[in-house]
């Protein structure tokens, strides 16, 4: 994940991967800070993060401990089955993947026809084909620019939304 100033968000999106991790499927989280004032190194040092203020994703991407990694935007949460939706993803196919929308969450029309995040999705891609595509200077919504996805039967509630619950519920 990247963030800037996103501890709520980025302790939101942590707690939904505890399944992964607790099932093996989440062997490391990395959390790329753009400069952040707030707590959220804090919140990812206590989830056991590695918290990086200064990278190379090309670095980035070699020291992930798994074959395979799950893209996300701080305050993504995926929903129950995601473990088992991304451990089925990775034992029968190579193509990268995407969470499909949250039912409960969608856009309105106008909302739908702007551009969005390539991440809002997630995006699930092997570590060898993320490898093969960085360039200086990418981000990780790069990344998933450009390449076929398949998606997996597992929901996401994309960032837009949670942040959008946090504002009606301070209302």
């Amino acid at each position: 994940m990247e963030c800037h100033n996103d501890e709520a968000e980025l302790a939101q999106t942590l707690s939904a991967l505890v399944a992964g991790a607790v099932e093996g499927v989440v062997r490391d989280v990395i959390v790329l800070d753009h400069g952040s004032t707030d707590g959220s190194a804090r919140v990812a040092d206590a989830a056991g993060c590695r918290f990086l203020t200064d990278w190379d994703l090309k670095d980035v991407v070699q020291s992930a401990r798994g074959d395979w990694l799950l893209l996300l935007e701080p305050g993504a949460r995926p929903l129950a089955g995601w473990v088992d939706a991304v451990t089925d993803h990775v034992a029968i196919d190579l193509k990268p993947a995407r969470f499909a929308a949250s039912r409960n969450h969608r856009r309105s029309f106008l909302q739908r026809i702007g551009r969005r995040s390539l991440l809002e999705q997630g995006y699930l891609v092997s570590k060898r084909t993320a490898a093969a595509g960085l360039r200086p200077g990418m981000a990780l919504a790069d990344i998933a620019n450009g390449r076929a996805v398949r998606e997996l039967v597992a929901e996401i509630v994309p960032t837009w939304a949670v942040k959008a619950m946090r504002v009606k519920t301070q209302n």
